[in-house]
């Protein structure tokens, strides 16, 4: 059966059972950070990319690893460091010998050319460096010289970063932070988790992770989602919700005013609705209500608000900032 001509509710079920089970067989490897799973697989069927920041030794690297391989899908791990070139990612052209003894320019694809692609440690690399991503983040694409490669659906950039080693690093610009669907903070695990990672990581016991979908399956799946509807009181509220991080908005509440230098762009208004229709799947519901987005709403919008100093020098955050404005809404 093409489920793309399937009905509503056969497309339902369709993308509940293969979410489902893609987070099952990544949750058989990852202890815990069950939000976190869902985050990224919403972001992968979304169409989005996302970052995740937490300190060393959360299971990053193991949770991009492990999606790779339940959806069977080529998997690439880019170690940024501040003396990587763009060249270094996208690839470049090299002069190889031929069979007739002649040489010709052939070109040798980077990292980035993949499906799943793990940045790690993004922000340890140069501005120059980084814009290199800008264009294969957006236009799914990498133009080296002459040559432009389209890539293969599915793509996804899951990159990480560590909020507090500062030094020999670089910000991402907020053009770079905008083309992410999702900021997860990866946090600590819990006591009982602990258990289960000694248990796993310290005695003889090897997981397998089995390959339970395929890049098909993903891109059936994200074509579901951008076919669910939107209520026009769901698309209000999110615009209002996306106006009210804009200072001086008519949404924005005071410390939004206060606390805010630039709200979030018209692409966090995107995001919003993308993520929300996944979540809107999930609950097996047609169409995408105000609950939907109240899910979904920091995820998407907490890398999209620059702070003040006033902010900063107060130890306000971009959370507590959009809890305000989703109060404001009720």
């Amino acid at each position: 059966m093409n489920i793309r001509q399937a009905d509503t509710q056969q497309q339902i079920q369709f993308f509940c059972d293969n979410f489902r089970a893609i987070h099952t067989e990544v949750s058989r490897m990852m202890v815990g950070q069950q939000a976190v799973i869902e985050g990224v697989l919403t972001a992968l069927c979304a169409g989005g990319h996302v970052l995740l920041e937490g300190v060393p030794g959360l299971g990053k690297t193991m949770l991009v690893s492990s999606i790779s391989r339940a959806v069977n899908l080529p998997f690439s791990r880019i170690q940024f460091t501040p003396d990587m070139m763009p060249a270094d990612i996208q690839g470049t052209s090299v002069l190889m010998e031929t069979e007739s003894g002649g040489h010709e320019l052939t070109f040798q694809p980077g990292p980035i050319i993949s499906n799943l692609v793990l940045a790690d440690e993004i922000n340890r690399a140069t501005p120059k460096t980084q814009s290199a991503l800008l264009e294969v983040m957006q236009e799914k694409q990498v133009t080296v010289g002459r040559r432009t490669i389209k890539l293969d659906e599915p793509f996804c950039v899951m990159a990480t970063q560590n909020p507090v080693d500062q030094e020999g690093t670089y910000p991402l610009p907020e053009a770079q932070l905008d083309r992410f669907l999702f900021k997860l903070v990866v946090g600590y695990p819990t006591e009982a988790d602990y258990h289960t990672i000694i248990d796993r990581t310290t005695s003889g016991e090897t997981i397998e992770l089995n390959a339970v979908a395929s890049g098909d399956i993903l891109n059936d799946m994200r074509f579901i989602v951008r076919n669910i509807p939107v209520t026009e009181a769901a698309k209000t509220f999110a615009i209002r919700l996306v106006m009210g991080t804009q200072p001086q908005s008519a949404y924005a509440p005071q410390a939004v005013n206060d606390c805010v230098a630039l709200g979030s762009s018209p692409r966090g208004i995107q995001s919003l609705m993308l993520a929300a229709k996944v979540q809107a799947l999930l609950a097996e519901r047609s169409e995408v209500i105000e609950q939907d987005i109240r899910a979904v709403a920091t995820a998407v919008l907490r890398h999209r608000l620059v702070l003040n100093f006033k902010a900063q020098a107060s130890g306000i955050d971009a959370d507590s900032l959009i809890a305000q404005v989703l109060e404001g809404l009720q």
